[in-house]
């Protein structure tokens, strides 16, 4: 038995994911035999932390963090797509070296920490090296750039982030910007612009996996149409089972499937179900709290003072209502009646945003394997939406720049 496994084995007979009988160690069994690959961990804006180490056990209810090594042990979760997240700015000479350059750091972060703890983590450029790790001591990390305002409107530097080991992109975020437009923002491009339409042709040349999360619909439908390999969306919902503009309607989800392409399901609580009505109180001492410690705190014991903070907020006013692993599943239902199990896959969202009752974290994802279970899916079907079906887009991807 590998370290990993017995590791996973001892969390997991600890768990109440599976109940101890005939069938909960049959999926307790299966789980640990998968390979488990989340599509977006937004975990690289804590790289630089001090005082946080991904190395640690660390606990969301005291520093809100969601992703470390001891979880995804715990939880079985073989690798990630560790994301270079930059946030929309100014559409100006300026804005993009700016963007540029604070993604140039980011990813030489996520290759530091791969480097640092090179017996646990290893930095990953195709699906088979991804594979080969699986179900091993080593955690594989594929990394991602959410939004490419850090190319500006130049596309060669799609090949200097490929040469750094970048092996997914998605064109936008949540503004509009020179590629494309948004899924909530005001259409501009009536989907992708020019600029947009030869950054698909360059992502397709270098073997880029095009992520479509955020990207509207227009600009969707048209990466489909264009791209010579099956596009991604990496963390994304179902417009049919909660209407919100960063959810797939299911004439897409078809358009995505014929295409080979595959959406993994989005575990962000306000994507998933319907809040409840807002609280001008409550909203307002957590604006001032974001206010107060910033997007990013700058060290741990800052990250866990405005845990406790939000935490005291939201017991003296009451917590929004949060959707529950139930809610998430019915979406992974949903998507698989209508693209088919060979096009549906799972991303937590975690540490960024993501998390449901159930599933906050790495270490529930056997969580989401028991309900999956109980609801009939096959260990084939589980397998598929766990990872086999993004580590095949990874593939083809790979294959259609090589054609």
């Amino acid at each position: 038995m590998s370290v990993r496994t017995a590791l996973l084995a001892a969390a997991l007979l600890a768990s109440a994911a599976f109940p101890a009988t005939a069938q909960g160690r049959a999926d307790r069994s299966l789980h640990e035999g998968l390979t488990v690959l989340d599509t977006h961990f937004d975990t690289p804006a804590l790289f630089h932390v001090e005082g946080w180490d991904i190395l640690d056990r660390h606990d969301v209810a005291r520093d809100g963090s969601q992703v470390d090594l001891p979880r995804m042990i715990d939880g079985g979760v073989d690798g990630g797509v560790f994301v270079v997240f930059t946030a929309q700015g100014p559409r100006t000479p300026e804005g993009h070296a700016a963007a540029r350059d604070f993604a140039l750091v980011r990813i030489n972060e996520i290759r530091e920490m791969a480097a640092r703890n090179h017996q646990q983590f290893r930095i990953v450029t195709t699906a088979a090296e991804a594979r080969a790790l699986a179900n091993g001591k080593t955690r594989f990390v594929f990394i991602s750039l959410e939004n490419s305002y850090p190319l500006g409107r130049d596309l060669s530097l799609m090949k200097t982030f490929h040469e750094l080991g970048a092996r997914m992109m998605s064109p936008v975020h949540f503004r509009n910007n020179d590629l494309a437009d948004s899924a909530t923002d005001k259409p501009e491009h009536n989907g992708l612009s020019p600029l947009g339409r030869q950054w698909v042709a360059e992502a397709n040349r270098v073997g880029i996996v095009i992520d479509a999360s955020h990207a509207s619909d227009a600009s969707t439908e048209q990466m489909i149409e264009l791209s010579k390999a099956p596009i991604i969306l990496s963390h994304s919902g179902v417009r049919a089972v909660y209407d919100h503009p960063r959810n797939l309607p299911d004439d897409l989800l078809r358009k995505l499937a014929a295409k080979g392409g595959v959406i993994q399901l989005n575990a962000v609580s306000s994507y998933v179900a319907a809040a409840q009505a807002p609280n001008p109180e409550r909203d307002k001492a957590l604006a001032q709290l974001g206010r107060k410690y910033g997007d990013e705190p700058k060290t741990l014991d800052l990250m866990r003072k405005m845990t406790a903070e939000r935490n005291a907020v939201l017991a003296r006013y009451g917590g929004a209502k949060r959707a529950s692993l139930d809610d998430f599943v019915r979406h992974i239902d949903h998507a698989i009646k209508v693209a088919g199990i060979d096009h549906v896959g799972v991303s937590g969202d975690f540490d960024g945003g993501g998390g449901v009752e159930g599933f906050d974290g790495a270490a529930d994802f056997p969580n989401l394997t028991a309900a999956l279970r109980a609801r009939g899916y096959s260990r084939n079907d589980v397998a598929k939406i766990m990872g086999g079906n993004a580590l095949r887009v990874f593939d083809q991807a790979q294959a259609a720049a090589a054609r």
